[in-house]
């Protein structure tokens, strides 16, 4: 099924992403993930394409998405990233995509290698995720995703351009958005006004991270340019020596995110697991009856 047809029977959808393990560690511990996600039923799975460039994460993308979509019968969303890739490789990831019945692919352009012998393809055919989601459209009946950003790209000249580029993407086929984390709702309800406001109007889904332990937020920060909050800097300053009442703060501040989310009406919550099955197991705990109620309240 098309994501956009999840989106069009239910409100809010809940979905969780994973990522291909490190070459250092076996492929199974990410089955072991998806074992114990699956109970959750959650409306579907991503799983990243390899941070980077990686091309190990390239090369078990179709791998774990085919399980989630063939052994688990739950929607899988394949992350595909263009930058320094031809269309000859793309295609290749599509096709096998569509060999192993995933119809659903979350585009994106990817970040700059950091290996200092990467050499880009030289003719590249992709600049921008723009560019690829319309090379998407030309391949197969594929659902395409894209990201947005809440508190603007880190390396956009200024929000608004970054918004006038959302709609690019959004008129050149994407038929959903999932947000970059944000830990300050603000942020977000400020990017929905002004998205509206420029004629955007696919869902738009929520990426939320819940932050377990210090070193994962000043990472966080410094990666993606996320603005960290007076009251969280607090907890976090507050537990940094004190890793399981971290956890429990970092599970709750995301709880209380989400259910101030759902509050306002968001058409889905996209959790990034960082291949941590708990978490998601408390949260999803901690919000159910809220998201069976409204989406009771939808088939009413």
């Amino acid at each position: 099924m098309h994501i956009k047809n999840i989106f069009s029977n239910k409100k809010p959808i809940i979905s969780f992403e994973v990522f291909p393990p490190h070459k250092d560690y076996s492929i199974d511990s990410i089955y072991k993930t998806i074992d114990e996600l699956a109970p959750l039923n959650p409306d579907y799975i991503s799983v990243t394409y390899g941070a980077g460039g990686n091309s190990v994460g390239k090369n078990k993308t179709v791998e774990i998405a085919s399980i989630i979509k063939n052994k688990y019968d739950i929607e899988a969303l394949a992350h595909l990233t263009c930058i320094g890739s031809t269309k000859y490789e793309v295609n290749e990831v599509l096709k096998a995509l569509n060999e192993n019945n995933i119809n659903n692919v979350l585009a994106l352009r990817g970040d700059l290698p950091q290996d200092p012998s990467f050499k880009f393809p030289s003719r590249l055919h992709f600049r921008y995720a723009v560019d690829l989601i319309g090379e998407i459209k030309k391949q197969g009946d594929f659902c395409i995703g894209a990201a947005c950003y809440p508190e603007g790209h880190i390396e956009c000249e200024s929000f608004n351009k970054d918004i006038k580029n959302l709609r690019k993407k959004v008129d050149s086929g994407a038929d959903f958005l999932i947000s970059q984390l944000f830990f300050d709702n603000n942020f977000f309800y400020n990017f929905r006004g002004k998205a509206n406001a420029e004629g955007i109007k696919v869902p738009i889904q929520v990426g939320i991270m819940p932050v377990i332990n210090s070193r994962q937020i000043r990472r966080i920060a410094s990666l993606c340019g996320a603005h960290i909050p007076e009251k969280f800097e607090k907890i976090v300053d507050k537990y940094i020596d004190k890793s399981e009442a971290l956890k429990d703060a970092g599970i709750a501040y995301a709880t209380e995110q989400i259910i101030d989310l759902l509050s306002s009406g968001v058409d889905g919550i996209h959790i990034y697991t960082m291949n941590n099955p708990e978490v998601a197991k408390r949260i999803v705990s901690n919000i159910f009856s809220i998201v069976k109620a409204l989406n009771s309240s939808i088939a009413v």
